[in-house]
C-alpha cells in the first residue's frame, strides 16, 4: 500500500462527497483490522480515518441542521429503534 497524507477534515470538504470520505473510512478500517501495516503507515492510517470521521460527522451534522429547519420549532424527530441494515 503506498503512503497516505493526512488532510485536515476542511481539505477533505473541497475534494469528497460524504458517500466518497466514508467510503474511503470503510476501506481504512478494513485496512486496519487485517494488522499487516507497519506502525508508522498504520498511524497514519489511523490519522486519515480519524480527518474522514470528522468530516463525516460534520456533513451529517450540516444535514441535520437543514432538515431541523424544515420541521415545525426547527426540531428532527429521532429514528426511534431504527438500525442500519
Amino acid at each position: 500500500m503506498s503512503k497516505v497524507k493526512s488532510k485536515p477534515a476542511d481539505e477533505i470538504a473541497s475534494e469528497l462527497s460524504y458517500e466518497a470520505a466514508f467510503a474511503q473510512l470503510e476501506i481504512i478500517l478494513q485496512t486496519l483490522e487485517i494488522g499487516e501495516l507497519p506502525l508508522e503507515e498504520s498511524l497514519t492510517l489511523y490519522e486519515q480515518g480519524i480527518n474522514l470521521a470528522t468530516y463525516c460527522t460534520q456533513k451529517l451534522d450540516e444535514a441535520e441542521l437543514r432538515v431541523s429547519r424544515w420541521q415545525p420549532g426547527h426540531q428532527t424527530t429521532p429514528f426511534v429503534g431504527w438500525q442500519e441494515g
